[in-house]
């Protein structure tokens, strides 16, 4: 079986890898069978130079792989047609910027397997780069609050080479007593967490963090049953909320009332509550004034994420009166960090994360007939079609959706 790291090619540049040199040795020492090619690139976070060091051959010879391994989008013209592909190929919920994409993936006969639905047989995923996401996106947070007020200069993330380089800088902060509130407990919102602990910011549980004033910085991580409640009021919890979120409410205005900075670090499925509205955030009772939305769902539960920021303009000001983006520096205006592509700043160690995952619990799949059905489950298109799985989508195809 030979496996094909190729060359990302999608704007803006993406520094990630699904195999780094020491993953592609793992590869290869447990799987004599393997063999790896690396497509060269300008942009990879590793050179290369430091594939070729430990013997993995560095060529543009894509089309003699079997299996090709990417990160983002593909852009059409440089698909080469029956192979089979891994990357994020974001069409698994419609987009409609993408339709073009999958279209060209069934015309070109590609097996296309997407990171995103990769699993296991508790139908959890394997593959994943939230926790970067969490990380990076907590450190972007601090960065904008100190922006804001005038504080503290942090430098970029993608300055620095990885995440203890990040909470080092963290660590030198002198912040005033501000509460600090994050929603999240997955592979995100834990990966935020690090950043706060790693840094030694106070945790508090959600009764002393709504009740009780501080003298020393302090954040208060909560789920969706803190931060939701059951429109009967019933005792609600975690399981019933995700199977009937259309019968629960938001419960977060009591955070807002006491927090100063939030971070949103949840996971926002179809028919659930918006955590704030734009409505909420006009209340003379609204005190966050910076929003780090690592989730960054355009429009959706955090009203005040209008739009995606990028990495090299992070932030922008929402006005909550007028609804409107406005200057993040002015008192009454809320600071938004809402970086759609965080994991980039920190690539290395984005790279090494999702790299290890991938050799744990994708690449035995092609050695021992894919036993635990991980490819089956992961494969969108096979021999020109839509597999039963992914029938969903064609509408889609077809446009009609």
């Amino acid at each position: 079986m030979k496996f094909g790291i190729i060359r990302e090619r999608k704007n803006p540049p993406d520094k990630r890898v699904v195999l780094s040199p020491t993953a592609c040795q793992k590869v290869l020492k447990k799987f004599p069978k393997a063999q790896i090619l690396v497509e060269p690139s300008p942009i990879r976070a590793y050179t290369n130079n430091a594939y070729e060091q430990l013997g993995i051959p560095v060529t543009d010879q894509m089309q003699d792989c079997d299996v090709l391994l990417g990160v983002k989008e593909v852009p059409i013209a440089a698909l080469i047609p029956n192979k089979k592909y891994f990357f994020f190929s974001h069409t698994i919920k419609k987009q409609p910027y993408n339709r073009d994409l999958l279209r060209a993936l069934l015309d070109k006969n590609i097996e296309m397997y997407d990171h995103e639905v990769i699993t296991n047989t508790q139908e959890q995923r394997v593959v994943a780069f939230g926790r970067y996401a969490g990380i990076v996106g907590a450190y972007n947070g601090f960065r904008a609050y100190g922006l804001k007020y005038n504080a503290f200069q942090l430098p970029k993330a993608n300055d620095l080479p990885d995440q203890q380089a990040l909470i080092d800088e963290l660590k030198k902060l002198k912040l005033p007593n501000i509460k600090v509130v994050l929603t999240g407990r997955g592979r995100v919102g834990n990966g935020a967490r690090e950043m706060l602990d790693g840094m030694g910011m106070r945790r508090v549980n959600v009764t002393d963090y709504l009740e009780h004033e501080f003298n020393e910085p302090v954040y208060c991580q909560i789920d969706a049953g803190e931060y939701n409640k059951r429109k009967d009021g019933v005792r609600g919890n975690k399981a019933d909320f995700f199977a009937n979120p259309e019968d629960y409410r938001s419960n977060f205005f009591r955070f807002a009332k006491v927090s100063d900075f939030y971070i949103a670090g949840h996971f926002y499925g179809q028919g659930a509550p918006y955590l704030f509205t734009r409505d909420d955030a006009k209340h003379e009772d609204f005190k966050i004034k910076v929003v780090a939305d690592i989730s960054c769902d355009i429009d959706g539960p955090v009203a005040t994420t209008i739009k995606p920021s990028t990495i090299a303009d992070p932030i922008y000001g929402y006005d909550p009166i007028s609804e409107t983006e406005a200057d993040y520096k002015k008192p009454n205006i809320i600071a938004v960090m809402a970086v759609d592509n965080l994991p980039c700043e920190l690539p290395r160690d984005a790279s090494e994360g999702f790299g290890e995952a991938f050799v744990k619990n994708v690449i035995p799949a092609f050695f021992n007939n894919d036993k635990d059905g991980v490819l089956e489950r992961a494969r969108m298109t096979q021999n020109g079609k839509l597999t039963e799985r992914f029938s969903y989508l064609q509408d889609y195809v077809d446009g009609k959706e």
